[in-house]
């Protein structure tokens, strides 16, 4: 949970009343894009004017996970060349007022963008905004360097697999080189209780052991993110409870600064709080 030190480095962190974060990963497949989305939609059930930028431009999926896909005219990279202006290409969230995508531009922007571009874009949408979460592509090549030039945090995202933890400790000590990025916080995804307790998958322990990041929040397997992602309707909207939807919630809170204790689901769970999971995934 955040101390009060932190709470005040956080404070510190903020430009124009406006936080940069950047969501990346070492590892693709691990939910990253998925947790942009739905700290999107927490942040902004929470009052904060947020903004979520597509930064992967390569497989720009942000979009679909939001269900907007339908509503892009224009993209960053229209922002960013001239084309149109900035509240052009941002697309509001059909149910979070407080919510707005700026979508990726074409695959081809990778082969002039560069940091200078990102900063410029951030620094535009810094006025309007109280959060802008950034998705960066997987891994440490041109792509992610771009992404994370606009950022002054980042939030690290594993899952709790050894190879996933060990392209997440390449990152980290490359987010730390970053005069940018001042503070690393780490959300460790898709743990399995069971599968820890039977030792075939690393405890979230095994996980801080080796990355030594500050952890910001655990999200268990939930079979509701493929669903929710399937209709582009992040969990985080609150239509279905599920143990992930109220993951992504307390992460934003701890976001936002909220002292809220991280439950430890390392142990797995008796037959009725079993029975309570799958009554909550229920439609409400």
């Amino acid at each position: 949970m955040p101390s009060s030190g932190l709470i005040a480095h956080i404070d510190a962190l903020k430009t124009n009343n406006c936080r940069s974060i950047v969501l990346c990963s070492g590892k693709g497949g691990v939910g990253k894009t998925t947790l942009t989305a739905n700290l999107g939609v927490a942040l902004a059930k929470l009052g904060h004017k947020t903004c979520v930028v597509d930064a992967d431009y390569g497989l720009r999926n942000l979009d679909l996970l939001l269900g907007l896909e339908s509503r892009i005219v224009f993209t960053a990279q229209e922002v960013i060349s001239g084309s149109c202006r900035l509240g052009q290409a941002l697309v509001k969230h059909k149910h979070e007022a407080n919510l707005m995508l700026m979508p990726a531009g074409n695959p081809r922007m990778m082969d002039w963008l560069n940091p200078e571009h990102m900063q410029s874009l951030i620094t535009m949408l810094a006025d309007g905004f109280d959060f802008i979460l950034i998705d960066a592509p997987a891994g440490v090549e041109d792509g992610f360097k771009n992404a994370v030039a606009g950022a002054s945090e980042a939030i690290l995202v594993v899952n709790p697999e050894i190879s996933s933890v060990r392209d997440a400790d390449r990152v980290a000590g490359l987010l730390s080189s970053q005069g940018s990025v001042d503070l690393i916080q780490l959300v460790i995804n898709r743990v399995r209780p069971r599968m820890v307790e039977k030792l075939d998958m690393m405890s979230i322990e095994d996980v801080l052991d080796i990355l030594a990041v500050p952890l910001l929040g655990v999200v268990q397997e939930d079979e509701q993110v493929i669903i929710s992602s399937n209709l582009g309707e992040p969990l985080a909207l609150g239509k279905y409870k599920s143990p992930a939807g109220a993951a992504y919630g307390n992460i934003a809170r701890r976001i936002q600064g909220e002292e809220v204790p991280i439950p430890d689901i390392d142990k797995p769970a008796g037959f009725i709080d079993r029975l309570g999971d799958f009554l909550s995934t229920r439609i409400i």
